[in-house]
């Protein structure tokens, strides 16, 4: 070997190749297989690995404690009564079971009972039981209890339905038991005599109407059989649905009471306007006048269903 041979180093290996030009000139660089040859190995140093593995573990650590926490969380609130999903880490979590937090729910408490715009909060509780038990429901083959609401109707220009239902008992003893053929033998001093604490139960004109009705409902019997079968002819001997949602639109008197009025007048009966007999209407059940939203007016209807059928309403139909 000569000496120029030893004089020279040997050349170090390029890790970034360097862009060498082509017989025709153009630039091209060495290839990624080249390049991963040519690239020296990094070994990882203990120290590296302890690193890594201390912080695989502090985050298991670190993720089996929420979901511990998350558990417990869920437990407190099952036994609360209240079920809450615990939250999910890294996509896994507790199943909690289902038939065990269904279990511990209390029931929902129903709401409050819907009845008509009239009974509020505020109303007297004969009132609401008035509501709830007799208003609508269909009077049939009664003529006392008939002829009874026909004079609270005529009432109702001097006192409201709460002071009426407060006072009924004592209406039931002036007028025994509402029986027609007893109230049309009343005399000019018995009628006079229709007091309470001084004075009279209602004016003047109206205790000489219910005599005078009286007598009418007898005449009216004899006609046509009984007081009921010449109520209900008018409706063909079934209720009026009309199925209000709102309560403005409830009218105070419609046609039909308009014609039974001047028919009931034709026959002697005295203060009965449309008024006083689409009120009447309302309370003995020929009228179904309880709104859509009031859960007696699925009721009263139920009640009407059930009743069987007359030689009246087969005759009808």
């Amino acid at each position: 070997m000569s000496a120029i041979t030893k004089l020279r180093s040997p050349v170090k290996p390029m890790v970034e190749p360097r862009a060498i030009l082509c017989s025709t000139g153009n630039r091209f660089k060495a290839s990624k297989t080249e390049i991963a040859k040519k690239k020296p190995q990094v070994t990882k140093s203990p120290a590296d690995s302890s690193v890594t593995s201390n912080f695989s573990s502090s985050a298991d650590d670190s993720s089996s404690s929420s979901t511990t926490s998350s558990e417990r969380s869920s437990v407190k609130t099952i036994n609360s009564g209240k079920m809450i999903t615990p939250s999910k880490r890294n996509g896994s979590g507790t199943k909690l079971n289902s038939d065990v937090a269904v279990g511990n729910i209390p029931p929902e408490s129903p709401g409050p009972v819907k009845r008509c715009h009239w009974i509020t909060p505020n109303s007297d509780s004969i009132y609401v039981k008035f509501h709830d038990e007799e208003w609508g429901v269909p009077v049939r083959d009664d003529d006392k209890k008939l002829f009874e609401l026909l004079v609270f109707s005529q009432a109702l220009a001097e006192f409201s339905w709460p002071s009426i239902l407060h006072k009924r008992e004592t209406f039931r003893k002036l007028f025994e038991d509402f029986d027609p053929l007893a109230i049309s033998e009343f005399t000019e001093k018995r009628l006079m005599s229709l007091k309470v604490n001084g004075c009279l139960v209602l004016s003047e004109q109206k205790l000489r109407a219910i005599v005078d009705n009286a007598k009418s409902v007898l005449k009216v019997k004899q006609e046509f059989g009984s007081f009921s079968n010449y109520c209900w002819r008018f409706v063909n001997h079934k209720p009026l649905r009309n199925g209000y949602r709102y309560g403005r639109q409830v009218p105070v008197k419609s046609p039909k009471a308009e014609y039974i009025s001047k028919d009931m007048m034709q026959r002697g009966f005295r203060c009965v306007g449309p008024t006083v007999i689409y009120s009447f209407l309302q309370v003995s059940g020929i009228v179904n006048d309880h709104l859509t939203s009031c859960f007696r007016y699925q009721e009263c209807n139920a009640e009407i269903e059930k009743e069987p059928i007359t030689e009246l309403d087969l005759l009808s139909m």
